[in-house]
């Protein structure tokens, strides 16, 4: 992970100043790239703690195509949405998008039921009647060597119906000697608080598609357009640079067989393994 202190070191000396759609403001710096060998381990950022049941829960959610952020909050506290009413207890990383964004698109938003709109599991599971992770599956175990295993979520035609348009807008698959890699594009990156989440993210996805096609995960490839720090979080990515990266955990995954079997588990099931890091370190999202 010392590649991506690096880049956060990058941004702060060399990025210039923008500002955004929160008013908080950026340091930002266009056209990077990062690329992590998953033989060395998982990429779980060592630096600070890395939210990973957040991690986890997110991703399940998106793989179920829901676009209701109670049910990401189903998933991530093990609980009935009935007793996830206290929202100072049971918030997720959505709740402010879709009780900001979201509720000014005029969407369900009580304590029960927080829609967001035709966001990443939506456009995954649903674009246009178009399930592209079960396609995806199904051409990637039939035709490996193709060139066109992309997963997209930048529906130009409902990105306005959106609490967020996608960040991380798409990511292609590739196939080679028993391997799997994914290359993901990332238009908007918030480097401190976002970042280590979505490698993350993405690394999972590729050990839950290696699991189901029973190949070996190899690389995760990640390409950013703005790659930003706000300037909220300029002390903490300083003290973050300023730590030594740890030894990489492993992954823990079940034993899947198709993409249905999710179901069975929950995100306590998915453990990182030897997970050894530094402190977290507190920042406040823009929204």
């Amino acid at each position: 992970m010392k590649a991506y202190l690096d880049l956060l070191e990058y941004i702060l000396i060399n990025g210039d100043e923008k500002n955004d759609r929160t008013n908080t403001g950026t340091i930002s710096s266009f056209g990077h790239q990062l690329d992590f060998d998953l033989e060395q381990g998982f990429p779980a950022v060592t630096t600070k703690a890395l939210a990973w049941k957040g991690v986890v829960s997110e991703l399940i959610w998106f793989l179920e195509g829901s676009s209701d952020e109670r049910r990401l909050a189903e998933i991530r506290f093990g609980k009935d949405r009935k007793e996830l009413t206290d929202l100072n207890k049971y918030s997720t990383i959505w709740t402010d998008n879709a009780d900001k964004q979201g509720k000014a698109l005029g969407y369900e938003n009580n304590s029960l039921v927080k829609k967001l709109g035709p966001v990443y599991g939506s456009q995954w599971r649903d674009w246009g009647g178009v399930d592209q992770v079960k396609k995806l599956l199904k051409d990637l175990k039939e035709n490996p060597d193709g060139r066109r295993h992309i997963l997209s979520a930048w529906n130009v035609g409902e990105l306005d119906n959106m609490a967020l348009p996608p960040c991380h807008v798409m990511s292609q698959f590739y196939i080679n000697n028993g391997t799997i890699s994914c290359h993901m594009y990332q238009r908007s990156a918030d480097m401190f608080l976002g970042v280590p989440f979505n490698i993350a993210s993405y690394a999972l996805l590729l050990y839950i598609f290696a699991e189901i096609l029973k190949l070996t995960p190899k690389r995760f490839i990640h390409s950013f357009g703005d790659a930003h720090i706000y300037k909220n979080s300029i002390e903490q990515a300083k003290e973050q640079i300023s730590r030594e990266p740890l030894n990489l955990p492993s992954l823990s995954i079940p034993k899947l067989q198709s993409l249905e079997d999710l179901s069975k588990f929950g995100v306590e099931d998915f453990k990182l393994i030897n997970y050894k890091h530094h402190p977290a370190i507190k920042a406040d999202m823009a929204v």
